[in-house]
C-alpha cells in the first residue's frame, strides 16, 4: 500500500496504438541483433520515446536495448564506498 500512496504523485500515460506498433519494432529489432527482452519493457521504452522521457532504472536490459534503439537512460551517481 505504501508503494501505491508513492506512485500517485506520478502522472499517467495513455497508451495509444503506435506505442504498441513501436513496441513490436523495437522487439524485431532487437531480436535481429541477438537481444531478447520482454514486450513490456519494449511498450515502456516505446511510450519513452513518445513522450521524450528519461528511463530511470537498475535493470541491465535497458542498457543493452539502448545500443541498439535510441533511449535515453537516467545514468545514477555511483556511491562512494569509502564513506563511513
Amino acid at each position: 500500500m505504501r508503494l501505491k500512496g508513492k506512485l500517485k504523485a506520478f502522472e499517467d500515460y495513455p497508451l495509444i496504438s503506435a506505442d504498441y506498433e513501436r513496441a513490436a519494432e523495437y522487439y524485431n529489432k532487437c531480436r535481429k541483433n541477438g537481444i531478447q527482452g520482454s514486450h513490456i519493457d519494449f511498450l515502456i521504452c516505446a511510450v519513452a520515446k513518445r513522450n521524450k522521457m528519461v528511463i530511470f532504472t537498475s535493470d541491465n536490459d535497458f542498457r543493452n536495448y539502448s545500443g541498439v534503439m535510441e533511449l535515453k537512460l537516467h545514468v545514477p551517481r555511483e556511491f562512494d564506498q569509502n564513506i563511513s
